[in-house]
């Protein structure tokens, strides 16, 4: 073998050794990542903010949720949802939600909006009232506890309880003694 055959196979020989091919491994478990490792967006689903808490601070505060009852009346939230039965917005009292029953998706509903008819009320209703609104929307849907979800309406109320009447004194003068008893 000539100076050009061995240099061939001197060639080939480190070619050879230099050459490792990439290893994957393809069940492994990717790195984990903190989120300082991560740019994070201003940008979420739906174009709102990040998600709110699940509960609202009102969840258990039968005040507050007495509040939201009234805010649900001064706010029209009746024009569109009635008493809770529906009307030309979704019913509330039922099983079927939408955009979902939990108190945050409840308050993003109302601070955001919906497509095809609820309007956004962010900077129109301050971020409190709209926590004690979705307090009351969860107590029409029977999803608060009974001893927070208020009673019925003052402007509802009836006749005073039969215990508080007065003893009246009937007189029967049109019956013949014999079939008063």
């Amino acid at each position: 073998m000539g100076a050009f055959g061995c240099a061939v196979a001197l060639l080939a020989c480190v070619a050879g050794v230099g050459c490792k091919r990439e290893q994957r491994n393809f069940r492994e478990a990717p790195p984990a990542v903190t989120t300082h490792d991560v740019a994070l967006s201003d940008l979420h689903p739906g174009g709102g903010s990040p998600a709110a808490p699940v509960h609202t601070p009102y969840e258990n505060d039968a005040a507050a949720v007495s509040e939201g009852k009234q805010l649900y009346s001064a706010y029209n939230c009746v024009g569109c949802h009635a008493h809770g039965g529906g009307g030309m917005g979704p019913a509330l009292r039922d099983d079927q939600w939408i955009y979902g029953h939990e108190a945050d998706q409840i308050y993003h509903t109302i601070l955001e909006g919906r497509p095809n008819g609820m309007p956004s009320f962010r900077g129109k209703i301050p971020d409190y009232q709209i926590w004690e609104l979705a307090a009351y929307v969860r107590s029409l849907g029977g999803l608060l506890p009974k001893d927070v979800a208020p009673s019925r309406d003052d402007h509802m109320s009836g006749p005073p309880p039969e215990s508080s009447t007065t003893r009246q004194h009937p007189k029967n003068s049109s019956l013949p003694p014999s079939a008063v008893r």
